[in-house]
């Protein structure tokens, strides 16, 4: 497979010479009796530099289906817990025991906004074992996919995305696609962002380089499917799933042009910012990807990860130090030994931290930290990411009542000594 490389930009690409229109978006007669067909991601009128657009050139217009109607939506979108102040973990969402796709292994953590207002996330998990005959699209979001265990091969409307642990994957809001499963199963966390479609963050007083690199986002080249046989098209619509037979294979798009695609980013080759004297800055830092809100500098998300990196600060307590803030961070772990844990957090596992909540390293970390030898470090085999909002997560009924949640979680802190030695 194929793929463009770069971030925010004006792609073209044509499965068949010249199927791409040249001079006008629209003509009269396409190539190859296609129709012209736009996917718009934002506004019409939106500055030129937040317009996210693509003109699919495709054998069967989208419009061409019949009515849809409601379907089961499983553990996805159910009914949310009374808010719960307490910080939440759990272990690995199990693996499913009979044939479940994509879409039937989609397990919604938390929200925190309805899929009507332009802002706020929705967290979910996957676990699957089957690959899709049907085909998916969100109307609520774009996704943010980050698998743990499994690759994904997705076949979108623009091409396709091999997509492996270690990698993210986004989809935009309305994309039709569809998961196969390389090695079998699969298993993963995703976002699904109501808000402004993610970006790079400004690097500041970094300057122009530094953390994810435009150049390292790789889009598809255009592929296309021509089957004239009935192919189930599932959509996300204000929390629920939605359902219609088309008469054809829907990933019909055999060129495109436009800056609205699906695109991948391995997260090996993030450059990652840290001290190289005393004290560390904020986990801010390692943002891979933003999702902006009306203020500046508040992230309706920030999608920040924790890689492999060298530990150089001298005289510093170099694990994430205790804290509580006005964001709230929900964790995973895709491999590896979180620095902030030293058990409890395992990989397929994912922890909550409400505003203000208290955390840190466990006891047993911040014992080793205080004691340690203080020599460069190369912190090696892991990879932890946070989808950071700055709206209340509030988790479902069915996380809560989950038999793979932690309830001992608030014990990681309990060993935590008193060591003060001043006089009384």
């Amino acid at each position: 497979m194929e793929m463009l490389s770069g971030f925010g930009n004006e792609f073209a690409t044509e499965a068949l010479p010249g199927a791409l229109p040249q001079g006008m978006n629209s003509p009269q007669k396409v190539p190859y009796g296609l129709y012209a067909e736009q996917l718009s991601g934002t506004a019409f009128t939106v500055p030129r530099g937040e317009a996210r657009r693509t003109w699919l050139y495709r054998i069967r217009p989208s419009a061409g289906h019949g009515a849809f109607h409601r379907i089961d939506n499983g553990a996805l979108c159910g009914p949310l817990a009374p808010h719960n102040p307490n910080r939440l973990r759990w272990n690995p969402l199990p693996l499913p025991a009979t044939p479940t796709d994509f879409i039937a292994g989609l397990v919604t953590l938390g929200m925190n906004g309805t899929p009507e207002a332009p802002a706020g996330i929705s967290v979910h998990l996957y676990a699957a074992n089957q690959g899709m005959r049907r085909v998916f699209m969100n109307a609520d979001g774009e996704l943010l996919v980050v698998p743990q265990l499994g690759r994904l091969l997705v076949a979108t409307e623009c091409g396709r995305l091999e997509v492996a642990p270690g990698e993210l994957l986004v989809i935009p809001c309305g994309m039709k696609f569809r998961v196969d499963l390389p090695d079998g199963e699969a298993r993963g966390y995703i976002a699904e962002n109501h808000g402004a479609a993610f970006r790079l963050p400004d690097l500041g007083p970094i300057g122009a380089n530094g953390l994810a690199n435009p150049r390292d986002f790789l889009s598809p080249v255009a592929w296309f499917e021509d089957r004239d046989e009935p192919t189930e098209l599932v959509q996300k619509y204000q929390g629920a799933l939605w359902a219609t037979t088309l008469a054809h294979a829907p990933l019909d798009v055999v060129a495109w042009h436009g800056n609205n695609v699906p695109y991948k980013y391995d997260m090996a080759r993030f450059m990652a910012i840290n001290t190289v004297s005393f004290d560390h800055p904020d986990p801010s830092i390692f943002t891979v990807l933003t999702s902006p809100t009306d203020t500046a500098g508040v992230a309706n998300m920030d999608f920040v990860i924790f890689p492999p990196r060298w530990m150089v600060a001298e005289n510093t307590f170099r694990p994430p130090w205790f804290h509580r803030n006005t964001m709230n961070e929900c964790m995973g772990l895709v491999h590896g030994v979180y620095d902030g844990k030293a058990e409890g957090f395992l990989p397929g596992g994912v922890s909550l931290h409400p505003r203000m909540s208290a955390h840190g390293p466990d006891a047993a970390t911040t014992e080793r930290a205080i004691a340690a030898t203080l020599a460069p470090h190369r912190q090696e085999g892991t990879l932890a990411f946070m989808f950071e909002t700055c709206a209340v997560l509030r988790p479902t009924e069915a996380c809560i009542n989950a038999g793979h949640l932690q309830r001992n979680y608030d014990a990681a802190w309990s060993g935590l000594a008193k060591t003060f030695t001043g006089a009384r």
